[in-house]
């Protein structure tokens, strides 16, 4: 299976995607010969009616400023996104939509319903951001591909080197399969297990993804590592640093979201610190 139909969720606010990243999405689009359609969304801030507010500071007019802003990086957003799709060949769509400020992940997770893959730039700290990739990771039933602006060119040609976190679990599984057009594509792929980082985490317990991706024409490396008593956060960060992959394929949310937050887990820590581009899915 290719990806044949990808989402790019192109942000307003408060930081615009950056060109650049919208052009690394579209290559990424081209290099795996799907159509991409890009969604960006005008942001609503509701104000409550305060009139002290809005005579000391002008807290209306600050949002109406605010909303203005995001309605002129939406539209330069999508325009930018349709020139540059157009001549790579790949525009499916250029869509707008209005949301709530705080409602944006939850409109992107509806729309992602729908589609291969959706893919995620991510700008700078921003909070928000990671709320929108929660919700789609979460909601729509489908992978995304986040990255962090500008670290994505080693999957614009081929996909080089690919791990793949293997606990063995569900969500794992899920992943492994939705990230099979990247994988059949990989010049090398590693299937890296945290030994002892959660109960069943043993050696060689990667051999049977191995086996299965082997059926699929794909040969991996096993890789165990010894989590000691180290998050998984900081185990993958120690992992990725040393072996320098394109793409991370890991399952999102092995337990519920309260504890992914309370816990620390790795859906969380990926998400906030990217070490490179990672494929999630749930």
């Amino acid at each position: 299976m290719a990806y044949q139909d990808l989402l790019l969720h192109i942000d307003t606010y408060p930081t615009p995607t950056p060109a650049g990243a919208i052009g690394e999405a579209v290559a990424i689009a081209a290099a795996l010969g799907g159509k991409l359609t890009g969604l960006s969304f005008e942001i609503d801030i509701p104000l409550r009616s305060n009139r002290i507010a809005d005579y000391l500071i002008g807290l209306s007019a600050i949002a109406e400023a605010e909303e203005a802003r995001s309605r002129a990086a939406c539209r330069e957003g999508l325009e930018h996104f349709k020139t540059a799709a157009t001549a790579a060949g790949v525009f499916e769509a250029a869509v707008i939509g209005k949301a709530d400020h705080y409602g944006v992940g939850a409109h992107v997770a509806r729309v992602a319903r729908t589609r291969d893959l959706c893919v995620l730039p991510l700008i700078g700290d921003y909070d928000g951001q990671l709320e929108v990739a929660q919700e789609v990771v979460f909601g729509s039933g489908r992978p995304i591909l986040a990255f962090r602006a500008g670290s994505a060119s080693g999957l614009e040609k081929a996909a080089g080197r690919v791990v793949i976190a293997w606990d063995g679990s569900r969500s794992a599984a899920r992943a492994m399969a939705d990230a099979l057009p990247f994988l059949s594509r990989a010049d090398e792929v590693r299937i890296m297990t945290a030994v002892g980082e959660k109960p069943g985490a043993i050696a060689k317990l990667g051999a049977e993804a191995q086996r299965h991706l082997r059926m699929h024409g794909i040969t991996a490396s096993l890789d165990d590592v010894d989590a000691g008593r180290e998050k998984i956060g900081a185990v993958l960060d120690r992992y990725v640093k040393q072996q320098t992959p394109d793409l991370l394929v890991m399952g999102a949310f092995g337990h519920s979201r309260a504890q992914e937050f309370l816990l620390g887990g790795a859906t969380q820590h990926v998400l906030a610190k990217p070490p490179c581009p990672v494929l999630l899915s749930h």
